[in-house]
């Protein structure tokens, strides 16, 4: 049996400063043969010194995600190596892994000896200033045997040593409410120190702390972005030297003019410092940096992926724009994207060309930037005359398919522009094709919106003046995220943030990290966003410990809910707090808020009694079992007739009702039978907003309509999934008329084009019509659920999902009346199939198959289909 393999500690490969002192590991088995399971492992975990931490000896289990250390107590700076070997189900022994790392942070607190520093000047809520570059030269005694950076910002920060970036990483530290957590990072940096003189540098931008991060101006946290660094050097001989961020060092302005998220970034390549982060550059003209108190925040170690340039795109085409007294140049990436551009240029010194990003074209072929609000999106370059310059910015962001170049010297040619696309380190997952060529590229425009909206919050767009994390946007959504991509420990960042933002009460905020849009309480739908997020975690990556972590604030969350109800009518009408956000953007149907804030505490108060259950807390779950079924009935009483028909007939109640379980059973089919009867009379639209729209396919085909399900994926005219599609979108957009025909563009006050919470329905893509879903009785698709759902003239369908366990597929098609379905179950899961109705005669691999459940390995299924 071949060793395991895709070792991870926290999620991570090898990670370095991490700050939890029980980490869990997680590892694959590799077989091609069926039934392949593991038995038993043992991990073994040894010291820098070659000691042993840890050997948990053979431990017989089939366990092989989340397996907590249990060694000696780690402490800061601990650097261990962790091996495993496993038997399968025959009891064999598999060979030893290759070995895998992790690395202790800092721990406590006495550990940090550096200062935060900062520049002198400060700028206004609504006026920035030029980015501070920082410097520090030091002398090394001898080439060191090793060294760490332990650094991060309030702000951005790129970090400098010898003249060379220390990471890749990029809009490092990323977001946190600065006042209750900010994350720091360690790198690996000795290969870049030298015997004798060296230098240390940043360069430092607004970012979150004190840029702008909605429409109200700058300095949310501190008026000026701030530096905290560390560098601990080990030598041949045992000893240890550390330089940190304090008073010795010194600072100037230099080409960055400015720097906003929101707003661009301004370069001024005359005025660059050449060499300013070498040893023997002369600074004797910079000044001293400001020292300063620092964010209120405690320092914690990084959680979540960094944020990374993850590809280029070439532009399409780029077309010469006729203008007074010069022209200006627009060009197309084909692809509506988050990040920035790398400018190619050479002219006359003191030549500025300015850089405009839009998602879309007006009418007559001009860049649309009036939803953007107060976002300018732009960004400056002035040459220095030097032959070619290159030159692309550090501490923005952009979202946009479309730059307009002006003021370029001479006629640029595509290759003038490159599209760098960013966003956090989460690796694609899972894949989606069917016959139909507009779904497909439906798919596409899914995976395009997480992209550009996980810059390291689930951000609500990537644009406009309101990059915020919005809770309801990323609830509705995290399941389609969770198989595109592997999200796992960038929501577990996220909700770390969602409890730092907990009001006194135990309210949940519409957004997190927390800006005051509208109050402490995010209302239905978005606040919940607190209790179904975690649970979806768990659920996809059998992440147990992030319910441990947040129950108690969860619970605290839930009793203000019912503390705020009434009879157990949430969001009552005559309650005077925040009721909540509505069925956001539905079209010409108003559901009742009462009937949204009582679906989703019922909803979320079965889910705290699934969570309570599932740590061992079995009064707590029984308590909120009775809870919810009192909320049920409450919810029955209020809004169901005798009659069996709800007083609101929009689909979403219908849609809430059905998919939460709040209805009896005799009413059912009624309801569903207005739902599609209501859909039939808008012409086989939906009316759905964001909270009833990620439902809705699920409920008709849980009710035997899944013909009505497939018309409403395949409808091209508005409203509905494909109508963008035909207009060339290739991201979703905020509003099912983000642009008509009739009307052009929509309110240009919310008008994103890049939003991805219509993507939802990707869900029920993957899991009904490929057929790969999970068992919630068995998470992280250790038991998968095969249930193809052929529909809408589809001649085929395939998904794949790189599981905790591995790589899961379903792959069928529809042929000459046969209908063959092959799959794939990784090693130690195992598996439940569900053939379509119409198939008969099933047969695998040229022999009847009788059903039962599947061990690993690969079928190849085919039955007669009619």
């Amino acid at each position: 049996m071949s060793p395991p393999t895709r070792l991870r500690c926290e999620y991570f490969v090898n990670p370095v400063g991490i700050d939890v002192t029980d980490p869990r590991f997680s590892w694959q088995m590799t077989s091609d043969k069926r039934g392949a399971k593991q038995s038993a492992y043992e991990i073994e975990v040894r010291d820098a010194n070659g000691e042993m931490a840890w050997d948990s000896g053979k431990v017989v289990t089939d366990q092989s995600i989340h397996v907590k250390y249990r060694g000696r107590p780690l402490v800061s700076r601990d650097k261990l190596t962790w091996t495993l070997q496993t038997w399968d189900e025959n009891d064999v022994a598999s060979g030893v892994s290759e070995p895998a790392t992790f690395e202790m942070g800092l721990l406590e607190p006495t550990d940090w000896k550096a200062e935060w520093i900062g520049g002198s000047i400060v700028g206004g809520s609504r006026t920035s200033v030029p980015v501070p570059f920082l410097r520090k030269p030091f002398t090394l005694k001898s080439k060191p045997k090793s060294a760490r950076l332990y650094v991060t910002a309030a702000g951005l920060y790129e970090a400098r040593i010898n003249g060379k970036v220390v990471t890749q990483d990029i809009l490092t530290p990323g977001w946190t409410d600065f006042n209750k957590r900010v994350r720091y990072q360690v790198y690996d940096v000795g290969s870049l120190l030298s015997d004798g003189q060296n230098a240390l540098g940043a360069i430092l931008g607004d970012g979150w702390f004190c840029g702008c991060v909605e429409w109200r101006g700058r300095q949310l946290y501190g008026d000026r972005p701030e530096f905290l660094a560390q560098l601990e050097v080990t030598y041949e001989d045992g000893t240890m030297e550390t330089i940190v961020t304090d008073s010795s060092w010194t600072h100037a302005y230099g080409p960055i003019i400015s720097a906003d998220i929101l707003m661009g970034e301004a370069y001024d390549a005359r005025l660059e410092f050449h060499g300013w982060d070498l040893p023997w550059f002369d600074g004797a003209k910079w000044h001293p940096v400001d020292v300063l108190e620092g964010p209120k925040g405690a320092l914690v170690g990084m959680s979540g992926p960094p944020v990374k340039k993850i590809m280029e795109i070439t532009p399409i085409e780029v077309k010469e724009i006729p203008k007074w007294p010069n022209a200006e140049y627009l060009f197309d990436m084909g692809q509506n994207m988050v990040g920035h551009v790398r400018l190619r240029v050479s002219g006359p010194a003191g030549t500025t060309i300015r850089l405009r990003f839009a998602e879309v074209l007006t009418p007559d072929g001009n860049i649309y930037t009036e939803n953007l609000r107060s976002a300018t999106q732009t960004d400056f370059y002035t040459l220095k005359g030097d032959g070619d310059e290159t030159w692309e910015p550090k501490f923005t962001f952009h979202g946009f398919r479309y730059v307009e170049v002006k003021g370029y010297p001479g006629t640029p040619t595509k290759d003038a522009i490159t599209g760098i696309v960013v966003h956090s380190d989460t690796p694609p997952t899972g894949e989606f094709e069917c016959s139909d060529p507009l779904v497909n590229q439906l798919q596409h425009n899914i995976q395009w919106g997480q992209r550009g909206n996980f810059v390291d919050v689930p951000t609500d767009c990537p644009q406009r003046d309101e990059r915020l994390g919005w809770t309801g946007d990323a609830q509705v959504f995290i399941r389609t995220a969770a198989f595109n991509m592997d999200v796992a420990s960038f929501f577990e960042k996220w909700i770390n943030d969602l409890e730092d933002s907990q009001g006194e009460k135990g309210e949940i905020p519409p957004t997190a990290p927390m800006t005051p849009i509208v109050g402490a309480d995010g209302g239905p739908a978005w606040a919940d966003a607190f209790v179904i997020c975690p649970w979806t975690i768990y659920q996809c990556y059998g992440d147990r410990r992030i319910l441990e972590r947040h129950y108690p604030a969860m619970r605290r969350w839930l009793a203000q809910q019912a503390n705020t109800s009434k009879d157990l009518i949430r969001s009552y009408p005559e309650y005077e707090g925040f009721k909540g956000f509505g069925d956001w953007l539905s079209t010409k149907a108003e559901t009742p808020i009462e009937i949204i804030g009582t679906a989703f505490f019922a909803h979320c108060t079965l889910l705290m009694s699934k969570i309570a259950s599932e740590l061992g807390l079995e009064k707590d779950a029984s308590a909120y079992f009775e809870l919810r079924s009192k909320i049920q009935k409450a919810f029955t009483d209020a809004f169901l007739t005798p009659g069996g028909a709800l007083v609101s007939g929009t689909q979403t109640t219908a849609v809430l009702a059905l998919h939460f379980d709040l209805v009896p059973d005799q009413h059912r089919a009624k309801i569903a039978q207005a739902l599609v009867d209501d859909i039939g009379n808008r012409g086989w639209h939906l009316s759905t907003g964001f909270v009833g729209t990620p439902y809705l396919a699920e409920v008709l085909t849980d009710a035997g309509r899944l013909d009505v399900a497939y018309k409403l994926l395949l409808q091209k005219t508005w409203p509905s999934w494909l109508y963008p599609v035909t207009k060339g979108a290739t991201t979703i957009w905020e509003r099912w008329d983000g642009w008509t025909d009739d009307k052009g563009f929509q309110d240009a006050g919310m008008n994103s084009f890049n939003h991805y919470a219509y993507g939802a329905i990707g869900e029920w893509m993957y899991s009904r019509v490929a057929g790969i879903d999970l068992d919630p009785e068995a998470p992280a698709y250790k038991r998968i659920l095969f249930g193809a759902h052929p529909g809408g003239e589809f001649t085929y369908a395939k998904a794949s999902l790189e599981s905790m366990y591995g790589r899961i597929v379903s792959d069928w098609k529809i042929e000459g009346g046969t209908f063959t379905w092959n799959v794939v179950v990784p090693p130690n899961t195992t598996a439940r199939i569900a053939f379509p109705a119409g198939c008969s005669e099933v047969a695998e691999g040229g022999k009847a198959f009788g059903g039962g459940e599947l061990a690993s390995g690969s079928y190849a299924f085919n039955c007669k289909y009619a």
